[in-house]
């Protein structure tokens, strides 16, 4: 029959593995140096072997100590991880969102509070980036992300159809009486070089060779637009704000889609019901 390892013992000596003292882990545990002492004894009884070395310094684990520490650790942090989830009276999960920042300035963040106020055991962690997204790697349980969907080892939802359209600050509305004034304007653009292309087509006009600067988020490109720095082509569903209060405008109906905001998740993992409820929620929010 395998040894009986009592909980206490196997904290304090993971506490003094940690620091390697008697006297630091007994204050960490808020017990004795003695008392920390005879649990790593008895544990050493128990296991049948040393774990520390007793060095004019201090201590120095043995190859025992050595291998047991980080399992320990790994415990022990799992157990304090799943514990402060239930801080507060109930069971909390904590969900990493990662968002691409248009979306979540124009679109997640006034609704938050909602969120927040009919799922309260959901505690959110927001990342943005700029559609370019590893989940895996990045340990996310959800990207939301611009596009046509169907992104490898994903499943998706589609949120919100965001069509383009041509936004400019007032005074620079003035100058665009047709389309064709377009080719006076400084033209600011996103990392997708082919949308301006797609909007001319659409208008009616023949491409031209474009020079404006080269933004990885529409948010910071509406941004230099509302500030006079040149044309945008975005969606102006992310931009409501701006809109209403007169510091963009857009000059012209002309729309053109190449894609949406789409909620994905790996699809190799299942939903925890944090996850089921922030995506059943978001779908519900979009409609």
């Amino acid at each position: 029959m395998r040894p009986y390892l009592p909980l206490n013992a196997l904290r304090a000596f993971e506490a003094s593995a940690r620091h390697l003292s008697f006297t630091l882990a007994a204050q960490e545990l808020n017990v004795t140096q003695a008392a920390v002492s005879q649990q790593v004894r008895g544990l050493e009884d128990r296991l049948g072997t040393p774990l520390f070395k007793r060095v004019p310094r201090g201590l120095a684990l043995t190859d025992e100590g050595r291998a047991l520490l980080p399992v320990l650790s790994d415990a022990f942090g799992r157990i304090e991880s799943v514990v402060k989830q239930f801080e507060g009276g109930g069971l909390r999960e904590v969900l990493t969102v990662g968002v691409v920042g248009t979306f979540a300035v124009g679109w997640l963040l006034p609704r938050l509070k909602d969120f927040r106020a009919t799922h309260p055991f959901v505690e959110l962690r927001l990342l943005t980036h700029n559609n370019l997204v590893d989940m895996a790697a990045e340990g996310l349980d959800f990207a939301i992300r611009f596009g046509e969907g169907g992104w490898p080892g994903t499943d998706g939802a589609l949120l919100l159809d965001a069509p383009l359209a041509v936004l400019c600050a007032p005074s620079v509305a003035q100058r665009l009486a047709t389309p064709a004034d377009l080719t006076r304007e400084t033209l600011l653009r996103s990392y997708r070089a082919d949308e301006w292309n797609i909007w001319f087509a659409a208008a009616g006009l023949a491409p031209w060779t474009l020079s404006g600067p080269v933004f990885d988020s529409s948010r910071l490109m509406v941004e230099a637009a509302v500030q006079g720095a040149g044309v945008a082509l975005a969606p102006p569903c992310m931009f409501t704000p701006e809109l209403r209060r007169g510091a963009l405008v857009r000059p012209f109906d002309t729309e053109v889609s190449i894609g949406g905001y789409w909620l994905t998740w790996l699809r190799s993992r299942g939903m925890s019901p944090g996850m089921r409820a922030f995506h059943d929620w978001a779908i519900a929010e979009a409609r």
